[in-house]
């Protein structure tokens, strides 16, 4: 078993890098394999609302990282999500990849557990931790909970590591990952049946 752990900072080796590695650190001393992807800091477009993706389940633009990120997400078992806060949200970039990667991929990652993970200096992450659930939520995939927001605080990655109630957090969102990706694949139960979707419009 494998997760993917998403680093949505334009910083490889920042605090969300610092977060994640302890998440992927606790995943691994339970015998579940991790792979840290670095977003970076190249450009990235917004989704454009042409609608090729709900043919090819991938996006039209191949020149960001987009359908790399989808295709990651289908081969691994469990995903955690990572951003810096900025205005008390996760970093735009990540935002208008994530529309995209879940706007066209995610009905293939149903039931894939995934977790959100925050850095900020001094606020903003809940807000911005509620936005990033959002995207798990709708594509029916359960949600990993840790002891306490999937927060840490620092402006660098040394005071990352002073932060010792938020790394106890990122480790607590490892084991529970680890856990329940175990349990599903101890249970080995079928899938839910999924009805065809029904779209609502609010017009007359």
């Amino acid at each position: 078993m494998k997760v993917l752990l998403i680093n949505g900072s334009p910083h490889a080796e920042g605090c969300v890098f610092t977060a994640l590695s302890e998440v992927a650190g606790e995943l691994e001393k339970n015998d579940i394999g991790t792979a840290i992807y670095q977003l970076g800091s190249g450009p990235v477009r917004g989704c454009v609302s042409c609608g090729n993706c709900f043919k090819t389940k991938r996006c039209v633009f191949n020149d960001d990282p987009c359908n790399e990120i989808i295709g990651l997400i289908q081969d691994a078992d469990g995903v955690v999500v990572g951003s810096p806060v900025y205005y008390a949200g996760p970093n735009g970039a990540l935002l208008a990849v994530l529309d995209r990667v879940f706007f066209a991929g995610g009905r293939t990652y149903a039931h894939k557990p995934a977790a959100a993970v925050l850095n900020c200096r001094r606020g903003g992450s809940s807000a911005a931790f509620d936005r990033l659930n959002k995207y798990f939520t709708i594509s029916e995939m359960p949600v990993v909970s840790s002891q306490y927001w999937n927060s840490v605080h620092g402006y660098t990655p040394d005071d990352v590591r002073k932060d010792l109630e938020g790394l106890q957090v990122m480790r607590a969102i490892g084991r529970n990952m680890a856990y329940l990706l175990k349990s599903v694949d101890a249970g080995k139960q079928p899938l839910p049946e999924r009805e065809k979707k029904v779209l609502t419009n609010f017009i007359d």
